[in-house]
Order: structure tokens, then sequence, then C-alpha cells
């Protein structure tokens, strides 16, 4: 198979279209709208991409959101046979509220190297840098984590950043880090920004940690792969969850006792990770939009490089085969609803 190389910046133009196509709907308070056209444009371009591709797992179904279909075939089949974890936007709800740190997100790797938890209630994850491989696990506690990956880091607390997601199933893990000291970053939606900007040196974020959903964990694993940091996977246990729940995760093959680790949910050595800002957030700047079109800001990591590339994109909407369907002011043609 042709190396992933060379599809790097084609699957980066995906993430910016979804990254387009969700800001359109910035603070509308829509959360299927910003879903649908977020969807719409990463099809549109994935349709234009040399691969055989499949998208193995996208995150909204569970919600009935507007999502790739379980097993969407996509690209133009004449290249490389590769699959997605894909996440239009992660960060839906910030999206429509108009608020911080919404991205557009994809893994991709060659067949049969992504592992995808179900989404099927929340997994407890944990991510920071190179410094903490092999040593933590999901067995410490909260305290233990934290004071562990402060030592690794030769950081005091007080000058310590642990991002999660602002959720009330966390209220107890909150409590915890404030007694400790540290700094809290809290997100509004998606924990996918999280988790990477944990692992890039002198980011100013040392560790993420929470429970989110399952397809987020694979597409942050691979990122934290292709940056050399670590993370940390299980099954989160919720007084919420149906009785059922553990029975039916079993039945897919998932481990519910087993910590996964970023090794484990992308596989292989050849991987590559795309992300582009829809809101303004820790990791990246959101899209903005121009008198001829918008700007879009974006990170791609892969394997086996390591190599990480940010970049600044302008789009010009006129003549686009995507945007061509969006005025010059930021917004759909009223009558336009296809490409």
């Amino acid at each position: 198979m042709a190396s992933l190389r060379a599809l790097a910046p084609s699957l980066t133009r995906i993430t910016i279209a979804g990254a387009v196509g969700a800001a359109l709907h910035i603070g509308q308070g829509d959360k299927n709208l910003v879903d649908a056209k977020a969807v719409e444009f990463s099809r549109a371009v994935l349709d234009q991409t040399e691969v055989d591709g499949e998208v193995i797992s996208c995150e909204g179904p569970k919600d009935n959101a507007p999502a790739f279909m379980n097993r969407e075939k996509v690209g133009t089949r004449k290249g490389p046979k590769v699959e997605f974890v894909v996440d239009p936007v992660d960060g839906t709800t910030a999206t429509a509220k108009g608020r911080k740190d919404a991205i557009s997100a994809l893994a991709c790797a060659p067949a049969g190297c992504l592992q995808v938890l179900p989404d099927d209630g929340y997994y407890f994850k944990v991510a920071t840098d190179w410094n903490s491989i092999g040593k933590i696990s999901l067995d410490m506690s909260i305290e233990e984590i934290v004071t562990t990956v402060a030592d690794q880091k030769c950081l005091p607390l007080e000058n310590f950043t642990v991002i999660m997601l602002e959720r009330e199933r966390h209220e107890r893990i909150l409590k915890s880090l404030r007694k400790l000291g540290v700094r809290i970053i809290l997100l509004p939606d998606g924990d996918i920004a999280g988790a990477v900007v944990a692992c890039i040196p002198d980011s100013g974020v040392d560790l993420l940690l929470g429970a989110g959903a399952g397809p987020e964990a694979t597409i942050a694993a691979t990122a934290v792969k292709c940056l050399g940091g670590t993370m940390l996977v299980n099954v989160w246990r919720d007084k919420k969850d149906d009785a059922a729940r553990l029975d039916r995760l079993k039945d897919v093959g998932v481990n519910v006792d087993k910590t996964y680790n970023e090794k484990e949910l992308a596989k292989g050595n050849e991987l590559v990770f795309a992300a582009s800002g829809v809101t303004k957030g820790e990791l990246l700047d959101g899209v903005r939009f121009t008198s001829t079109g918008a700007t879009v800001y974006s990170l791609c990591a892969r394997l086996p490089s390591g190599t990480v590339e940010k970049s600044e994109t302008i789009l010009h909407f006129k003549e686009h085969p995507v945007y061509r369907t969006v005025d010059l002011n930021g917004h759909p043609h009223r009558n336009q609803k296809r490409f």
C-alpha cells in the first residue's frame, strides 16, 4: 500500500470542509443544522479524495444526529484502501451556542488498524505527553495520576493544568482537582482537542481527564500516538447506565475490565490525524469568514515520521467545487440545497 504521507493534505481538506460547514451556523442554536452541513461538506470532499475508503465510525448516530452511515464507502475507490473514524464536529453544542473549542477531526489508517469503542455510554480517558509513558495507570486515583504526571514534567501543582469536559458526572473529579490546587480548563463540549493539546509540548495544558464518547477516543488516540504521547481508556461505570450496557459491550467484543491504550486503539505505524478549528479554542483558532471566502486553521499529525503540521488555509468560495454554494458573506444560498 502506498504511504499515507502523500494523502495527508487531502485528509486535512476533509476537516477543513467540516469546519466551514459547521461554522456557517455558529450561535444559531440548531445542533442538527451544524452537524448536517458539516457532514455534507465533509462528504463532498471525501468523494473527491483518491482513496478506497470506508467510514467505520462517525459520532452522531446514537443521538439521531446527521452523520456518515456506518461502513459508508467513501473516496474515488482508486487509491489506497483505508478506514476513517470521523467526527465532523466535535463540539456540536458548543458550535450551536457560539462557544469555544469546537473542531472537525478524523483519524485515518490502513484497513483493520483502528479499533472503535461502541458509542454506548462513556469511557474514562487520560492523555498526556511522552514524559508519563509507562508511569500512570487507571488503577491510580485522580490525585496519584495528577501528581505523577506533574512529577514527570517537573512541574509544581500550582503550575499544572488539567483540561476536562464540564459535566455533572465529573463533579467528584473536579473537587479532587481543586483540592490539589491545579489549574483547570473546562471544555463546554468535545474532548478530542483536549487530548491533543495535552500532548503538545509547551501548550500550557498538561493532562486530559474525564469521561467521553467512544469514537472520539479512537480519533484522540490516533493523534496522541502520532504526537508520541500516552492515552489510557477504559469503560466508565455510571449510576445512570442501564443494567444491560455492560452485556451489550461484551457482546461486541469490548473487554469491560481492560484499560486500552493508544497503541491498541490505533494500531500500526501508518496513521494520520487531522483537525480544523470551528470555533476558537485551546488547540486551534476558529473559522474566519472573509469577503471572498474563509480562513481555516488546521493541524495534521502523522506516522511513521511523527511530523506535525499546522496550517492556515485561505479559501475562495466563488469557483470552489464545494464552497461555491456559499455566498461571499459566508452564508449558504437560500435556494441551494445540494452541491
